[in-house]
């Protein structure tokens, strides 16, 4: 592993993960509709390519990814998540897509190592 010079050259740092997060959601889903037939291979492609780009930055962080897709239909949906860690060096990201036919919310947790 690379020594740092700067604390916060290692520091997660949300809004750097959340224009990564953002990106990926884009350059996947675009403009199209939902789609069901679609979404496994949407969500794959986005929690991959996350951790890709997030591995690329090559910060002293495991990396956690979850993606949720899901029709825009009026259902409602209501979800929490809640971690114990060092809220000095650890951190999370979410960044919440919302198009006419689905939404896609990306959670990354990055823990320190």
């Amino acid at each position: 592993m690379e020594e740092f010079r700067d604390p916060a050259d290692k520091a997660f740092v949300t809004d750097e993960v959340t224009a990564i997060i953002k990106e990926t959601i884009e350059s996947t889903v675009q403009n199209n509709p939902y789609h069901h037939q679609k979404v496994g291979q949407w969500n794959t492609n986005i929690v991959e390519q996350c951790l890709k780009k997030l591995s690329g930055l090559n910060k002293p962080y495991k990396y956690i990814t979850t993606c949720l897709i899901m029709q825009k239909n009026g259902a409602g949906l209501h979800c929490a998540n809640s971690c114990y860690w060092d809220v000095q060096s650890d951190g999370s990201a979410t960044y919440k897509f919302e198009s006419k036919t689905m939404y896609v919310i990306v959670n990354v947790f990055g823990v320190s190592i």
